[in-house]
């Protein structure tokens, strides 16, 4: 296997791993994203003169309804920010890996000439 395809599979297993946490990323920014809207969804069912708490750490302190649905306002907002940015990303990383993935397929196929238009195999071009 010539060199210039060894670097492409190592490119390609990088690019996997970075998709692979990019959507361990989202998956764990979705979930407190759903988490932080069910709690938004409830707070509006509790009355406002309610005694209200939030957890710093591992201490409950008292808070008021509108501070405590700001902060989840807010929370919701950015997550909502974080989901569409790493979506956005793993979009990229995706592309990125199909297009090293036609390259190398290319090289593979099209023999060690490599300087030809990236386009669908010519003739002569098949499968192993």
């Amino acid at each position: 296997m010539p060199p210039e395809a060894q670097e492409k599979i190592e490119e390609l297993q990088e690019l996997q791993e970075t998709a692979q946490q990019v959507a361990e990323q989202k998956e764990q920014a979705q979930s407190a994203l759903n988490e932080s809207k069910t709690a938004l969804d409830a707070l509006e069912d509790v009355d406002e003169d309610a005694g209200m708490y939030r957890e710093i750490g591992e201490v409950l302190v008292e808070t008021d309804y509108e501070s405590a649905y700001d902060d989840l306002e807010n929370k919701v907002d950015s997550l909502e920010v974080r989901v569409e940015q790493l979506q956005k990303q793993e979009d990229r990383v995706e592309e990125q890996f199909d297009d090293l993935q036609g390259e190398l397929q290319q090289m593979l196929q099209g023999g060690a000439g490599g300087g030809g238009p990236m386009g669908p195999g010519g003739p002569g071009a098949g499968g192993a």
